[in-house]
């Protein structure tokens, strides 16, 4: 693949020195900002490959892996979404999404650990519980849910995308319960749940001394004016949003291919950056809901610009793809081949044996993925030589360097 004429690392080997001169930053985000601009290059070290049937060689530098960095995240989410293939179940799957009202979002900012994992928990123990009452859908379900923390101008917009089958299984284990057709969960029901549960939570996390509040937010610390934030809260709409189902499980792995690794901004969105700042695509959602024309370009100053792309770094071991109910890790292998038989029992044998012939058909070996075949002849490319960070290759011969 081609490297994109702009990226986020030329972006900050240009202005990182002069922004790191004006500004305080985390650890975490000198240790993003390192880790992106040190991707494939020298300072990683590398690799040299060569063709076993001709003379090409070149040499590919090692990437950071770094999840917030934009050039990484395309193998890790190949990886993954060879691992959730496994998972898939021949139902129809959901999709919903979980937000934050912008105050709550403002304190998610300074507590990043303690409410994005809040954030995971409330819309958790809600899906569950309304999933579970006989009056919705009486069953045990399982889902997926990745958090995003930004929005496409890359502001602080923190949600959670959840997906899910349509259907659970009964409390005894015995069968599969499925959804209605087009319908999985009553989003107002959701919503006022979520809000409840979330609040509830949050005052408790208050009350126990582990929220910290600065700047504009340090009268937040008393609690009478905690209380008087969170009041009008309790009152206001909290979006819970079911988008229509997804078009059969391939449309799922197209969804999390798009959306489980991706950062802040992709370094296809970017169009240029000059003495005037960095211009971006962007989607303006309001215009788009107006009838108004809504993909636009966005230019910021350089330091605005790496800024907002700092505002998303998370904690540390901060997990932002969770599995729960029926596809929690513990035992998710075993769960799902159980309900496989279920449905098996109750669906056609031509039906299953195709979808499971498809999703075989669909697999692939990632390794073959990452090592194509020699751009001059079609060969096989062997690994010759591997060489430490910020040292040369010992290998002479003539090489070209690949750093897409």
């Amino acid at each position: 693949m081609a490297r994109p004429a702009l990226e986020v690392a030329d972006i900050l080997n240009r202005h990182g020195e002069a922004y790191l001169a004006r500004h305080r930053l985390s650890r975490g985000q000198l240790k993003v900002m390192g880790a992106i601009r040190a991707c494939r290059t020298a300072a990683l070290g590398g690799h040299v490959m060569a063709c076993g049937d001709c003379d090409h060689a070149t040499i590919a530098y090692n990437s950071c892996r770094n999840r917030h960095c934009p050039r990484c995240q395309g193998a890790a989410a190949k990886d993954w979404l060879a691992d959730r293939q496994a998972d898939l179940l021949p139902v129809a799957y959901y999709h919903l999404v979980f937000t934050l009202p912008a105050p709550i979002a403002a304190i998610a900012y300074q507590n990043k650990a303690e409410l994005y994992g809040l954030l995971f928990r409330a819309a958790a123990a809600t899906l569950a519980t309304i999933a579970i009452d006989p009056w919705h859908l009486g069953a045990r379900i399982g889902f997926t849910s990745v958090l995003h923390t930004w929005g496409s101008a890359m502001t602080h917009h923190p949600h959670l995308p959840i997906i899910a089958p349509g259907g659970g299984l009964w409390p005894d284990g015995s069968r599969w319960i499925s959804c209605r057709p087009g319908f999985f969960l009553p989003v107002r029901v959701l919503s006022l749940l979520f809000r409840r549960l979330f609040l509830e939570e949050l005052a408790a996390l208050h009350a126990a001394g582990r929220l910290a509040f600065q700047g504009d937010l340090a009268d937040l610390t008393e609690a009478e004016a905690f209380a008087t934030l969170l009041a009008p809260l309790r009152r206001a709409d909290w979006v819970v949003y079911a988008k229509r189902p997804f078009d059969g499980p391939d449309a799922v792995l197209a969804y999390l291919a798009r959306y489980t690794h991706r950062v802040a901004i992709a370094n296809s969105r970017l169009v240029g950056m000059d003495l005037h700042g960095v211009t971006f695509r962007w989607k303006d959602y309001r215009a788009r809901s107006s009838g108004k024309a809504w993909r636009k370009t966005m230019t910021l100053t350089a330091h605005e610009f790496i800024r907002r792309f700092l505002l998303h770094v998370l904690p540390d071991g901060f997990h932002r793809i969770r599995h729960y109910g029926l596809l929690a890790s513990s035992r998710r292998a075993e769960t799902i081949a159980r309900i496989r038989q279920i449905i098996a029992a109750a669906t056609p044998a031509a039906t299953t044996a195709d979808r499971e012939a498809e999703i075989s058909a669909k697999q692939s070996d990632p390794l073959d993925e990452r090592r194509p075949p020699c751009p001059c002849c079609g060969g096989r490319m062997i690994l010759v030589e591997r060489f430490a960070p910020s040292t040369a290759p010992r290998t002479i011969l003539a090489v070209r360097i690949d750093t897409s």
